[in-house]
C-alpha cells in the first residue's frame, strides 16, 4: 500500500533527512517525522515554508515532483510593495529569468491569510508596505517564485507552498504531518 504524507515544513528546515548541522540537528526532516521508507516528492528551500509531500512510491514521487507532469503547485508569497496590474500580468504571461522565460502562471492578490507566525519574523520596513499574492505554477525551477517576484519589482519576503495538485496545508500546523490519500 502506497504511503503519502503531507507535512507542513517549517522555515529553516532542509527538505531532506540528513545533511544538517550535526547528529540530531533540528534543521532536517528527521526531527519532524520518523516514518521509515518515505522520501520527499520535491523540495522546498530552507527559507520557504509549507506543504511537502513524502511517499514510499517512486512513481508517485516522480509524478508529483517532475515538472514534465505539470502538477500545479500554489504558493502564497508575501511580497515587498503592492504589485500593480502590469506586474501581475507579467507574472501571468511568464517572466524572463536568467534561465529563460517561465511558463504562464495563475496569479491573484490575496488578503493577508491567517497563517502561523514565522520564526524568525520577516523584516518589516515602516516605509515600504507589503502584500500577499497567490501564484500557481506548473514548473519547478530553482527558487522560481522568489526570482519571478523580484523580476517584476516585488521581492518575496515570505513564501508558503499552500497546495500541490489536490493536496493542501489546510489544518496542518508547522512541523505537523498527516497521511493523505494517494
Amino acid at each position: 500500500m502506497t504511503r503519502l504524507i503531507a507535512l507542513n515544513k517549517p522555515f529553516g528546515v532542509l527538505s531532506q533527512f540528513s545533511g544538517g548541522k550535526g547528529d540530531g540537528a533540528r534543521d532536517t526532516l528527521a526531527h519532524l517525522l520518523s516514518v521509515p521508507g518515505v522520501y520527499p516528492a520535491g523540495r522546498l528551500d530552507k527559507d520557504s515554508e509549507g506543504l511537502l509531500l513524502l511517499t514510499d512510491d517512486g512513481r508517485l514521487q516522480a509524478r508529483i515532483a517532475e515538472p514534465r507532469h505539470k502538477l500545479p503547485k500554489t504558493y502564497w508569497a508575501q511580497v515587498e510593495g503592492v504589485p500593480d496590474a502590469a506586474a501581475l500580468e507579467m507574472l501571468r504571461r511568464g517572466v524572463m529569468l536568467k534561465d529563460g522565460v517561465t511558463r504562464p502562471a495563475r496569479v491573484e492578490t490575496l488578503d493577508p491569510p491567517t497563517v502561523w507566525p514565522r520564526d524568525p519574523p520577516i523584516r518589516v520596513r515602516q516605509s515600504v508596505p507589503d502584500s500577499w499574492i497567490a501564484l500557481t505554477l506548473t514548473e519547478g525551477r530553482n527558487r522560481q517564485v522568489r526570482r519571478m517576484t523580484a523580476a517584476v519589482g516585488h521581492p518575496t519576503l515570505r513564501l508558503i507552498r499552500w497546495q500541490i495538485g489536490p493536496w493542501t496545508l489546510d489544518g496542518l500546523a508547522p512541523g505537523a504531518w498527516r497521511e493523505v490519500s494517494a
